[in-house]
C-alpha cells in the first residue's frame, strides 16, 4: 500500500489531536508540521515528526504532500487552504472554513475547480450514536420532528483571567461562542434531523467585558493562573454566552444555548430532538449512551454496541459494546472516510464527510445569528 503523505499546519491544541488520529489509520504518514513560532523544533521532536517548518509556503512546496490539515487560528484558514488547493493538495480544515462568507464561497468554488477532497472538521458527526440517530430518523423511527433543543456548554473561559486568541476578533472573527462551539451544535442538529434552519433570533451576553490578557504564553484549556503583574486588561467584543431561537424548514421550532462560562461543564454538547414517535436525547460527555423517550411505554437507553446499531452507523464503531469510544475516535472515524476518497484521487459527488460546503453553511448561519443579535429580531438565513 502506497503511503499517503500528510502535513499538519498548526500545533496548538487540535493539531496534535489530528496527528494522533491519523497515526491510527494504516497507510497514512504524517511527514511534516508547520508552526509559526520558535518552539516548532521542540513540538516536532515531541510529536516524533522528522520534518518541520515555520514558513507555510516552504512547508507546502518542500513536503511533497498529498493532504494538508489546517489547524491554525481562524483568520489563517482561507489563505492556507487556497494555497494548498492551488498546488493540487487535498485539504482538511478546522472550522470555521474562513472568517468571511466571500472567502468561504471562493474556497468552495476552488475545491470544485481543482477537484480536490475538501473537508471541514465537524467531528461531532462521527460519534457513533450521532450517526445512529440520523439513520433512525431516515428510517422513520423518530417520526415527524416536533421540536429541537440543544446546548453546548464549557467553562474554560469562566474567569476573567482565562485568555486565548479566540477572544480577539482579528484572529477569530466577529463571533466567538456561537462560531466556535455553536457551529458544531448547529451542524449536528441539521445533520441528524435532515432539516435546515431558515430563521434565527439571537441574544448575546459578554460576562467579562474586560479580561486580563497574560503577558506570557498560556495553552488552550490549560487553566494556568499567573501573578497579577503578568496580565494586561483588554476589552472583549465577542460573546461568552448566547441564546438563539430557531425556525426550521418543516415549520417547527427549536432553541440552542451556548456558553463558555458555565462552571463545571467542561465540554458538554447536549441535544434533544422530539418526534411524533419518540424523543432522542444525547450528550457528548456521555457519548456512548442514547436516551429514547416514549409516550405510551417505558423509556429506553441504547448503548453504543455494533450489534444493536443499524449497519450504516455500526461502521463508525471499532470496539465491542462496553469498550467505550470518545472524542479522539471521532477524528479517526472521519479520517477513515476522508482518506478512502483521497486514495481514490478525487472527491465523490455526495461525500459522507462534511465538506467545504458544510463549512460555508455554518458561516451563513453564524452571520444571520450575529445580525439578529445586533438588530434584536428575527433574521432569515
Amino acid at each position: 500500500m502506497k503511503k499517503i503523505r500528510v502535513g499538519v499546519a498548526g500545533i496548538g491544541f487540535i493539531g496534535p489531536v489530528h496527528i494522533e488520529a491519523l497515526r491510527r489509520i494504516p497507510g497514512i504518514e504524517v511527514v511534516s508540521i508547520f508552526h509559526n513560532g520558535p518552539e516548532v523544533k521542540y513540538k516536532a521532536e515531541n510529536l516524533g515528526v522528522a520534518s518541520y517548518f515555520d514558513d507555510y509556503d516552504a512547508f507546502l512546496i518542500n513536503g511533497d504532500l498529498d493532504c494538508v490539515h489546517i489547524c491554525t487560528p481562524n483568520f489563517l484558514h482561507y489563505e492556507m487552504a487556497k494555497k494548498a488547493l492551488k498546488l493540487g493538495i487535498h485539504v482538511v480544515c478546522e472550522k470555521p472554513l474562513a472568517t468571511k462568507i466571500t472567502e468561504a464561497k471562493e474556497l468552495v468554488a476552488l475545491a470544485k475547480r481543482t477537484n480536490r477532497v475538501n473537508v471541514t472538521h465537524f467531528n461531532i458527526r462521527y460519534y457513533p450514536l450521532v450517526r445512529q440517530m440520523k439513520i433512525m430518523r431516515e428510517k422513520g423511527e423518530l417520526g415527524s420532528i416536533y421540536s429541537v433543543i440543544g446546548s453546548y456548554l464549557q467553562d474554560w473561559l469562566f474567569y476573567d483571567t482565562d485568555y486565548n486568541w479566540r477572544l480577539e476578533t482579528d484572529k477569530s472573527g466577529e463571533s466567538r461562542a456561537i462560531a466556535d462551539i455553536g457551529s458544531h451544535l448547529m451542524d449536528a442538529l441539521e445533520y441528524i434531523t435532515g432539516l435546515q434552519i431558515t430563521e434565527v433570533m439571537a441574544d448575546f451576553n459578554t460576562l467579562h467585558a474586560i479580561r486580563k490578557k497574560p503577558l506570557k504564553p498560556v495553552d488552550t484549556y490549560s487553566g494556568k493562573l499567573l501573578e497579577p503583574e503578568d496580565y494586561a486588561d483588554v476589552p472583549i467584543n465577542t460573546e461568552d454566552h448566547a441564546n438563539v431561537l430557531l425556525r426550521f424548514d418543516n415549520g417547527n421550532t427549536g432553541t440552542i444555548t451556548v456558553s463558555q462560562v458555565s462552571a463545571g461543564r467542561k465540554n458538554r454538547l447536549a441535544l434533544e430532538i422530539s418526534g411524533s414517535k419518540q424523543t432522542f436525547f444525547w450528550e457528548s460527555e456521555k457519548p456512548n449512551e442514547l436516551w429514547l423517550g416514549k409516550r405510551d411505554g417505558p423509556n429506553a437507553q441504547m448503548l453504543r454496541d455494533p450489534g444493536l446499531f443499524h449497519k450504516e452507523a455500526s461502521e463508525l464503531i471499532s470496539f465491542p459494546g462496553g469498550h467505550n469510544e470518545g472524542f479522539p475516535d471521532t477524528s479517526k472515524q472521519m479520517f477513515f472516510e476522508v482518506y478512502s476518497e483521497i486514495r481514490n484521487g478525487t472527491p465523490s459527488k455526495s461525500p459522507k464527510y462534511p465538506s467545504f460546503e458544510d463549512g460555508l453553511r455554518e458561516l451563513l448561519l453564524c452571520e444571520a445569528i450575529i445580525r439578529s443579535n445586533r438588530e434584536q429580531g428575527w433574521v432569515n438565513v
